[in-house]
């Protein structure tokens, strides 16, 4: 069992950034194995991925000939559609059309339902967030509230490292009491944090939605990944929609801190199907935490299998066309896109938070 309060970030960090960066350097130093000739039935494709070797695909000699077995992605989107600001929510199958790199996709599964969620509360713990945690806190356990009764969620208070202080429970007074860890001090590891809570979100979230909800109050200064680094880590993981809320209002950020800071926060959601929100004052995060609860519990769920195969590797963008009831276009917001799972180099990647005992 991990003990109450341990760090989210420790050697996972190093390793992310060996999966980001030097992925070939694993293994150099041993002592290369001769080569071997592949069997006779397997198809190498001779062009090496960018994301690593290409996998052997398997084919089986049948009479007549031979049969190819490939792999197809299966896709799962969550997805808002909105008219103009106002929620959409009488819409059927018919109404939308995915496509994938330009390719139209087959929607083989449609729901719009309430699915209970796995969250990560992501929260600002800095020194210069001290006076504005108690109002975070209270809006934070009033989205909980407004949410699925068995929706389960872990806090993650972060400054330069991230704590997770209350691990995965539905149970909402051991929430508060995670909220309620106020140590504000330090610098902001944001970029670090949000990987490693996504990345644990992913590895033990039991839900079928995945949702990040990060609060903060300015831009990253201590994290040793950067924005490009934290966006590609969470589409190969297909990972959460990442809502952000910033709390850039104040004398404390200069106007150019506060534009980074703006435009980090706002790409992190537009990629992940997430919005970014900037109150102007304390007293808006109440309204804004039930515009998330309300924002999660309205979306379509679709699922498609890829028409292309997992080995063909890159980034694909996906795009959702949704048509009203009544023939109009209507605005749906979804992730941009994802890694294929089969050129993830997942393995070569720490998931596991690190114990670390309690912050000093």
């Amino acid at each position: 069992m991990l003990p109450l309060r341990h760090s989210v970030v420790g050697s996972f960090v190093a390793g992310v950034l060996l999966a980001l960066v030097v992925p070939t350097a694993v293994g150099t130093a041993q002592t290369p194995a001769p080569p071997q000739n592949p069997p006779v039935l397997v198809d190498r494709d001779p062009v090496r991925s960018p994301d690593g070797d290409t996998p052997a695909v398997p084919i089986d000699k049948q009479p007549g000939g031979y049969v190819l077995h490939t792999e197809v992605e299966e896709v799962v989107l969550n997805v808002t559609v909105l008219d103009g600001t106002k929620l959409v929510q009488d819409l059927k199958k018919e109404n939308f059309q995915v496509l994938e790199d330009g390719a139209q996709q087959k929607i083989l599964s449609f729901q719009h339902t309430d699915l209970p969620v796995s969250m990560a509360l992501v929260i600002d713990n800095s020194g210069s967030m001290f006076r504005k945690r108690p109002s975070v806190n209270k809006s934070t356990l009033d989205l909980i509230a407004a949410s699925n009764p068995e929706d389960e969620a872990f806090v993650v208070n972060f400054s330069d490292e991230a704590f997770i202080d209350q691990e995965f429970t539905s149970d909402q007074a051991k929430l508060r009491d995670g909220l309620t860890h106020i140590e504000a001090r330090g610098g902001t590891a944001l970029y670090d944090a949000v990987v490693a809570s996504a990345d644990h979100l992913v590895a033990s979230g039991k839900r079928p939605k995945q949702v990040l909800v990060l609060i903060t109050d300015g831009e990253d200064n201590a994290s040793t990944l950067n924005m490009e680094q934290t966006i590609r880590r969470v589409q190969e993981l297909s990972g959460p929609v990442i809502y952000t809320i910033g709390l850039l209002f104040g004398d404390e950020m200069t106007k150019a801190e506060a534009k980074r800071a703006r435009r980090a926060l706002e790409m992190l959601s537009t990629e992940t199907g997430g919005v970014a929100f900037f109150p102007k004052s304390i007293e808006q995060i109440d309204e804004i935490a039930a515009e998330v609860a309300r924002d999660i519990r309205s979306q379509y769920t679709i699922g498609y299998h890829s028409s292309k195969t997992t080995s063909d590797p890159g980034f694909r963008r996906i795009q959702v066309n949704v048509e009203g009831r009544s023939g109009g276009k209507l605005a749906a917001r979804t992730r941009t896109g994802y890694f294929p799972v089969g050129h993830v180099a997942r393995s070569n990647t720490t998931r596991n938070v690190t114990p670390s005992g309690d912050k000093p």
